[in-house]
């Protein structure tokens, strides 16, 4: 089970992403008080990871949020969202 992260700091380089990307503090919120799944990049960074629906039609995104959690708090990296969902998404074994 994912565990939430509600103590974080965004960087300046996730607030820009953000904007650039037009994702929003609150989808950035909500994947990390409750992701779907996380997995470790390396020792020290983590990646919380959810499906969202967006568009019109809605089409299935994975929202991704790259987070530094060795430090407090938390300081987010760099979010984006991808269509790619198959390459990213882990089944569960």
């Amino acid at each position: 089970m994912a565990k939430p992260l509600t103590r974080y700091y965004l960087t300046n380089h996730a607030r820009a992403e953000m904007t650039r990307r037009q994702i929003t503090e609150a989808d950035v919120a909500k994947v990390l008080a409750s992701p779907e799944q996380t997995m470790s990049v390396r020792e020290g960074r983590e990646i919380y990871q959810s499906r969202v629906e967006s568009g019109e039609p809605p089409k299935t995104y994975l929202l991704r949020v790259f987070v530094d959690v060795d430090r407090d708090p938390a300081e987010v990296v760099t979010v984006y969202l991808t269509s790619k969902v198959a390459k990213y998404w882990r089944a569960e074994s």
